[in-house]
């Protein structure tokens, strides 16, 4: 799942992945906003997911805050953090949560689609 307040991201993910997409290696998932996020792992609507990719700033919960939530609730969910500010601190505070991993925007989509499938 990604988690971004940026619409456009859904245009580019869907454009990044596209192969693996058609070829059944992933399935992607999208939320606009951490609540929507958590609600839809609430839900069950997203039962095989394995991996969440969520950006830090966005309004009303963060990533970060999300983050936390998901690993005392889902602690086999895989978060990566990305973030278009390479902040030590956000990145220590995102490891103290048990981040998966922290990237920076731009995202380098190649090393992100090595880690997803090699998950």
């Amino acid at each position: 799942m990604v988690v971004d307040d940026e619409q456009d991201m859904q245009l580019l993910f869907r454009q990044q992945f596209r192969k693996e997409v058609k070829q059944n290696k992933i399935t992607l998932y999208f939320a606009f906003s951490a609540e929507e996020a958590l609600a839809k792992l609430q839900n069950k609507l997203t039962d095989c997911l394995g991996i969440i990719v969520t950006d830090i700033n966005m309004p009303g919960m963060n990533g970060l805050e999300m983050l936390k939530i998901i690993k005392g609730n889902f602690p086999e969910i895989k978060v990566i953090i990305a973030t278009a500010y390479n902040d030590e601190y956000n990145s220590l505070i995102a490891k103290q949560h048990g981040a998966d991993d922290y990237i920076t925007k731009p995202i380098e989509f190649n090393k992100l689609k090595e880690k997803i499938l090699r998950s």
